[in-house]
């Protein structure tokens, strides 16, 4: 899986560089999160950008990351790909997690969305 992480303007930004987060790499997904997100960090902002597909084993993986972070940290989205940024709306997961358009937005510098 390419999962790789930076840190940006105070907050650790993560990018999944996968076309798919999916059942068949949902485990490992939450399992290098964990690892990546033990940086201290106040925000993390995980970039989807690549991910053109994510089913409902992705989404359980996002959020079990959401809540692993909680209380201390809050998980954020940016870059969703439109079939993504669907899911996150038709579960209504677009009320619970900040969604932002794209990494630049989510740094502060445009405006937020979904």
């Amino acid at each position: 899986m390419n999962l790789t992480a930076e840190a940006l303007e105070g907050a650790l930004v993560v990018h999944l560089a996968e076309a798919r987060l999916d059942a068949a790499i949902a485990l490992r997904f939450k399992e290098r999160m964990r690892d990546v997100t033990m940086q201290p960090a106040p925000r993390v902002l995980l970039d989807l950008s690549k991910v053109e597909f994510l089913d409902s084993s992705g989404l359980g993986a996002v959020v079990a990351v959401m809540k692993s972070l909680a209380p201390d940290r809050q998980l954020e989205l940016c870059g969703l790909t439109p079939n993504v940024v669907k899911v996150f709306r038709l579960t209504r997961m677009n009320s619970v997690l900040p969604i932002h358009a794209d990494l630049a937005t989510a740094l502060g510098k445009g405006r937020r969305y979904a």
